[in-house]
């Protein structure tokens, strides 16, 4: 299984829960688990980051070069995520509001048995067009959609993941 990730679970982590100078072995752990496949950051998804110290963080050779997806997003997937996701007749005010959430659950619906979605979004189902949430969007798609806690408990991370 791949998980993908949201610019929302490495802002939370970094800002919230996780901060790098606090937990390092987890962001050592995320980038060991991008080596191995595990997890990833599509490209757009990425761009998201602002100015700061996780920027500085993922824009390091080493991160950068294992945290990127290395594939383009499929504009049919694009197209299908948007339309069963959020409407069919989005003007360019609500494309606006949805972001790149659109690309990043494509990346999944190109590999559905293969691919989760990893977001701090909280499902909102009763949100209706742009304003629909990520794990709402996914779960119309059949998309797997977790949470970084989750992720955490699924790879049963702990501070000493490396003697393992």
């Amino acid at each position: 299984m791949m998980y993908l990730l949201d610019s929302s679970v490495l802002i939370d982590a970094s800002e919230i829960y996780y901060p790098q100078r606090r937990f390092p072995s987890l962001w050592e752990w995320l980038v060991h688990l991008a080596t191995e496949n595990v997890v990833a950051v599509p490209f757009e998804i990425y761009a998201e980051i602002g100015p700061g110290e996780l920027a500085y963080w993922l824009e390091g050779k080493e991160v950068k070069d294992a945290l990127l997806l290395k594939e383009e997003a499929d504009p049919v997937f694009i197209s299908r995520v948007v339309e069963k996701g959020y409407a069919a007749d989005l003007d360019e005010k609500e494309m606006r509001k949805i972001g790149r959430d659109p690309f990043l659950i494509s990346y999944a619906c190109a590999k559905p048995y293969e691919r989760s979605v990893v977001t701090m979004e909280k499902s909102a189902p009763k949100r209706e067009r742009a304003n629909r949430k990520v794990p709402d969007v996914c779960e119309d798609l059949e998309i797997r959609c977790i949470n970084l806690f989750e992720l955490i408990d699924e790879l049963d991370f702990t501070t000493d993941w490396r003697s393992r």
